[in-house]
């Protein structure tokens, strides 16, 4: 009888640990959008492109290639014009740090961020930048629509930047 106990004992622990550990592997999973779902978008900001949209043709106005700040960050930007709206597209090839909560895309003043402030984390003034829209995931192609109220004259580089600890993890100077 104490060995059939046992038995069912070890055999409901083995289960109930299989069950915990794909419960586990599929939540670190997610996706930084499901994580930072709560991060509201101010009108200021704007949401992603509907994929639809990528398709028709587009003419490049700028572009550039990521620098690190605080974190590892590269890979290719551009800022694109098709039928008149601006976006800015990230390329196949970006790539940034997960370490951070609250990633934002945001157009840039200076046209050397990194060197304009000061290291770690490359602190930005809230008077010489604006966000676009939260980053979509940590790497990979992913457009962001720009406000016609922006006037990008204004902006010489991309940047990614944690709003919560007001951390530069990569900046793109922008030319054309």
């Amino acid at each position: 009888m104490k060995l059939r106990d046992l038995l069912i004992l070890s055999l409901s622990s083995l289960v109930l640990v299989s069950c915990v550990r794909g419960v586990s592997t599929n939540q670190s999973n997610e996706s930084p959008i499901a994580m930072n779902a709560s991060v509201p978008i101010s009108s200021t900001q704007v949401q992603p492109l509907d994929r639809s949209l990528q398709s028709q043709e587009s003419t490049v106005m700028k572009s550039g290639m990521f620098v690190s700040g605080e974190h590892s960050t590269q890979g290719a930007v551009h800022i694109t014009n098709k039928d008149g709206k601006f976006f800015l597209e990230l390329e196949q090839s970006f790539k940034t740090s997960e370490s951070g909560p609250d990633l934002v895309v945001i157009l840039h003043r200076s046209d050397n961020v990194i060197n304009s402030t000061k290291p770690p984390s490359y602190p930005l003034k809230k008077e010489d930048y604006i966000i676009l829209a939260p980053l979509q995931k940590y790497s990979g192609a992913q457009t962001y629509a720009i406000s016609n109220k922006i006037n990008l004259a204004d902006y010489k580089s991309v940047a990614i930047w944690c709003r919560k600890f007001n951390a530069t993890f990569g900046t793109a100077n922008l030319s054309q």
